[in-house]
Formats: C-alpha cells, structure tokens, sequence
C-alpha cells in the first residue's frame, strides 16, 4: 500500500501484520502386556486443502482493509461534487481512483483514499470513518503526484504504441522478439512518476502535470527500454529525453 508521506496533512504509514497459530493434539496408545514385535509405521494417507481461508468482512485496529472495506469506503468517498466535477486519465467523468489504506492513528476503524483530479490537477485525500458509515474529511492540493494507477499505467502505454515517437519502440520491440507491434495486447507496463529535471527539453511541464516513465516487458519475459520517453497523461503528450 503506498504512503504519500509529504503531504502537509500528516500521513503515516499504516501497517498490517497477521499472526496465525496452529495448535496440534498428541495422541499415546497403551502398552499391551507383552512387547510386541517392533514394526514400522505406515504414513497414513491425507488430503491438504490449499484453499485460503475466507476474507473476514471487517478488520479491526490496525489491520490492512478488507475488499469490502474498500467497496464501503469507496462509495462513501466519492462524493456527488467529486463525481461531477473532476476528470479521470480517459477524461470520464469522476476521479482517478488510486489507492486505499488504513488510518492507524485514528483511534478507529478510518480509511484514507486517494484520487486523482485531470480537470484541476489536483490528488485528493478523501477520509471514510468506516464505523459511522460517513465522510470525515476531504483535502486537495496540487503538485502532488503520487503512484500511477494501473488505469493509469495502461493508458500512458497506450499514448507511447500511437504516438509518432513511438516508432523507436515498435523496432525495439520487432528487434526483440521478430514480430512486428500490433497494438497494447501481450505487453505487460509498470509506470513511475516523472518529475521534471532542470535540463529537460519537452518534459518541463512534469510535476505540475501528471507524467510517468513505463518499464515495459513482453509476455515471453523480455525488457524493452524505453526510458527515454516520457508520458504526459495530463496532456495527453510523448516527449524522448535529450
């Protein structure tokens, strides 16, 4: 779960630990009156079931949120205003929605959650008291840029494949595997947030907008570089690095 630590608001990092006990039984049969023949126990066939347990409803205290947690306190956060007014990286309607976590100094049972406004370049905390069923807090602020979301992620991989820059990265990709690029389909993106160095030429709008660098890998495990571009989902832009 990701932290924005910088945030003016006081974040904190929430952990989640389980510790799960087994107890065993021990069983000792009685001696017959004469000793009997020393044998060697058979291993008594068994059937394990691999099967997790089921997801409890709620955690308590400090606990990760459940699922269901989630799906709550989501519904709780998006608010009929934060619906309307902000934009998400397809430009729908409503926020980008990128991470959930618990609030450990709440001294409840708190959700903190973060969106992604397009429209105001703005990340939103949005905080869910999970207990009550209600919105607790809400705070905004621009040049925040916390993790891509995998919408996100997706989506800058989609500008790169139909971008003209990214001719570079259909040879590399023809290079590394003798087929030609068609389309997003076997390409597995991991996205990181690029903020604008003092020297770079096409990038320097990065940090007040949304952008990101994607490590790209084909199916068959192989790594494609692409480093050199930078992604500006804000703008809907290419940029290679010089």
């Amino acid at each position: 779960m990701v932290r924005y630590r910088q945030w003016a608001w006081g974040l904190t990092i929430a952990t989640a630990s389980a510790v799960t006990a087994f107890g065993f039984a021990a069983w000792q049969a009685n001696a017959a009156p004469t000793p009997p023949t020393p044998t060697v126990a058979a291993e008594q066939p068994h059937v394990s079931d691999p099967s997790p347990l089921p997801e409890a409803a709620t955690g308590s205290g400090s606990d990760a949120l459940t699922s269901g947690e989630v799906e709550k306190a989501r519904a709780l956060a998006l608010t009929p205003q934060l619906a309307a007014d902000a934009e998400d990286v397809t430009g729908k309607a409503g926020p980008e929605y990128l991470s959930a976590e618990v609030d450990t100094e709440a001294g409840g049972r708190q959700a903190e959650l973060y969106y992604y406004d397009y429209r105001s370049e703005k990340l939103f905390k949005q905080v869910v008291d999970l207990t009550t069923g209600k919105l607790a807090k809400s705070f905004s602020a621009g040049g925040m840029q916390p993790p891509a979301s995998e919408q996100e992620t997706r989506t800058a991989l989609g500008l790169l494949v139909t971008d003209p820059l990214g001719s570079g990265f259909k040879e590399a990709y023809r290079k590394a595997t003798g087929k030609a690029l068609n389309g997003t389909d076997g390409l597995v993106p991991t996205a990181h947030i690029y903020t604008a160095k003092p020297a770079d030429q096409g990038a320097s709008q990065c940090g007040r907008n949304r952008c990101v660098q994607l490590i790209v890998q084909t199916e068959d495990g192989r790594y494609l570089s692409v480093s050199e571009f930078i992604i500006d989902l804000s703008g809907r832009t290419v940029a290679r690095l010089k």
